[in-house]
């Protein structure tokens, strides 16, 4: 599928690479420029009722992700607790699942499991039985992510990143600040370094960073497509960043509104959805004609830090990190729907 380049936006892809200092696996992380890390704006009370159903929640969401083999919702807890919810059956109790250690994140892992990274710990559980096994990480697991290739990638807070075997041994890829998202995209892993503002495609079999480029003003969260474009909220700039990953360019810059924050993409509807936490919303973008176009606007929960959509269903849900639960939104009409 081609990518056309929004006017200007070539430069300032080829210009970012001018960028790329410092980045070998043999680098030491205290020797890096670093910015302050970006975080999601204090929400105000919202002023309207939240679109959907809210399921209330016995206290705030750190994360959401949605699993399509088992059709439950992951929902990570402040208390270190990840409830399993069927959003198909509101009758249904949902599963609780303790964690050994303070957590940071949840995420999909192969189908049927869902990775949480937390202190020195990437949690796999297995959601049609809910048990939970433990990967030990040598360090803080700020982000987990699954391999094409079966194998776990663990992004430390200290700028290393973990990538452990099916027979437990591992490797160490080191280069950047901190490792505050990860993502798999087709064969290649990416992740977003909220420190150096950076987005960074990893060389995982050669141990070593392939490619890596400056991500807005304050980039925070990533998610990757069908099509293997990487997808970056810069929450200081204010604007949706759209990446391909062979070769890793910016492709797309598109000013979104006030501290944008989670995403999430539909690759059914294909369409990137996108929470704005300074207005309590979630907004959703058609990214085909090489500049993103907005298709639909909604009110959210109070705090909407985190996302996740159910393509093959049509739902998007978004969890509260002030305590105000999930979220569910219908997305019929959307997308061929």
């Amino acid at each position: 599928m081609p990518f056309p380049v929004s006017r200007g936006f070539a430069a300032t892809a080829g210009a970012a690479l001018l960028l790329l200092t410092g980045c070998s696996s043999d680098s030491d992380s205290n020797d890096l420029a670093t910015i302050e890390p970006a975080v999601a704006a204090q929400s105000p009370a919202p002023r309207v009722a939240p679109a959907g159903d809210v399921a209330p929640l016995p206290s705030p969401v750190t994360g959401v992700t949605f699993d399509a083999e088992s059709g439950l919702l992951a929902t990570l807890l402040t208390d270190n607790i990840v409830l399993l919810i069927n959003p198909r059956d509101a009758q249904a109790t949902p599963k609780t699942v303790a964690l050994a250690a303070r957590a940071n994140e949840i995420g999909p892992g192969k189908p049927g499991e869902v990775l949480v990274a937390g202190d020195r710990t990437v949690s796999r559980i297995d959601l049609k039985t809910a048990a939970r096994t433990d990967l030990a990480v040598d360090g803080d697991a700020l982000s987990a992510a699954q391999l094409a290739d079966g194998r776990v990638a663990a992004g430390r807070a200290d700028g290393r990143t973990e990538v452990f075997d099916g027979n437990g041994s591992t490797e160490t890829i080191d280069g950047l600040a901190s490792v505050d998202g990860l993502a798999t995209v087709h064969d290649s892993l990416a992740a977003v370094d909220r420190r150096q503002t950076s987005l960074t495609l990893y060389d995982v079999d050669a141990g070593d960073i392939d490619l890596a480029l400056r991500a807005g003003e304050g980039a925070t969260n990533l998610v990757a497509d069908h099509f293997g474009r990487i997808l970056v909220t810069d929450t200081t700039g204010g604007e949706l960043l759209v990446y391909t990953s062979d070769p890793l360019l910016l492709r797309q810059r598109y000013p979104v509104g006030s501290s944008p924050y989670a995403i999430a993409y539909d690759d059914k509807a294909e369409l990137v959805w996108v929470t704005l936490t300074s207005t309590n919303e979630v907004v959703g973008y058609d990214l085909s004609s090489g500049i993103p176009v907005e298709v639909k606007r909604f009110p959210t929960v109070r705090q909407p830090n985190s996302l996740a959509v159910d393509s093959a269903g049509g739902r998007l849900f978004v969890g509260s990190a002030t305590g105000d639960g999930v979220q569910t939104i219908g997305l019929q009409g959307f997308g061929g729907r």
